[in-house]
């Protein structure tokens, strides 16, 4: 049994999961489908082929599935996926996917999307992710699971950012960002480790000490970035967390990556 708000407005052809609840003048089209326990509060715009998981929590003005800010975009068939227990604060913008990229925009679970944050087409996003109020994420970025986007900040289109990784309040970030790594500035670089998330996410004090060790190696200033991979590689070859870096750097990208103001960023 669903609650719906009589001034709302819910499409015949939305699917309703049980104990749904939607408040006063509440926009939901046709081909949206709310799984159970969801709560929209009031003046929530839901509209395309977009799909919110169980127990999501979504306030007012929040404009979520509509269509992208793409001028190729010919109103294509494509999703918006948001997981469950994912909370989306006052006027988050989420929008849906274009032929040019994965045709679906994506949210994990137990998302925090904080007031104002904007998540353009083909985003990415993994699970337990934080956007800080007013932060802007271009078409195609990426990012991975337990990372914090501070406030204010903008990140470049097709940007990775890694998991458990940091972003600093009113960064640029233009350039993929490790997993576990730190940046701040415009443009953002790489300023460490982000030592307080691994801390938070139960990392020993060994694992974190084996990290940074790794870390130094890998952006000192002697020899070239592919030397310094492959030492680190072997080095640290039993360190869970620096293959991670290693695997994330070593993949194909079309942006170079955050490195530390002492180090040159280096070519792909």
């Amino acid at each position: 049994m669903s609650n719906i708000h009589a001034t709302a407005q819910v499409d015949p052809g939305a699917k309703l999961g049980s104990n749904v609840e939607i408040g006063p003048f509440c926009v939901v089209g046709p081909h949206v489908e709310l799984a159970d326990d969801v709560v929209l509060r009031p003046h929530v715009v839901i509209e395309g082929r977009t799909t919110i998981g169980p127990g999501c929590k979504i306030f007012p003005f929040a404009s979520i599935g509509l269509e992208p800010q793409d001028i190729k975009y010919k109103d294509d068939p494509s999703t918006v996926t948001i997981g469950a227990n994912t909370l989306i604060r006052e006027h988050v913008t989420i929008h849906r996917g274009t032929p040019t990229g994965h045709m679906a925009t994506r949210v994990g679970d137990n998302c925090f999307l904080m007031i104002g944050a904007h998540i353009a087409h083909d985003c990415q996003i993994g699970d337990n992710v934080t956007l800080v109020n007013g932060v802007t994420l271009g078409g195609h970025v990426s990012v991975g699971d337990g990372a914090i986007v501070g406030g204010l900040s903008a990140v470049h289109q097709f940007v990775r950012i890694g998991s458990c990784s940091f972003v600093g309040g009113m960064s640029g970030v233009a350039a993929d960002l490790i997993p576990y790594g730190m940046a701040l500035g415009n443009r953002a670089n790489l300023n460490g480790l982000n030592i307080v998330g691994l801390k938070r996410k139960g990392f020993s004090r060994d694992q974190i000490h084996e990290l940074r060790k790794a870390y130094r190696m890998l952006f000192s200033s002697e020899g070239t970035l592919k030397e310094r991979l492959e030492d680190v590689e072997t080095m640290f070859s039993g360190n869970e967390l620096a293959q991670q870096i290693i695997d994330f750097i070593k993949s194909d990208s079309d942006r170079s990556f955050c490195v530390p103001n002492n180090v040159a960023t280096p070519p792909r």
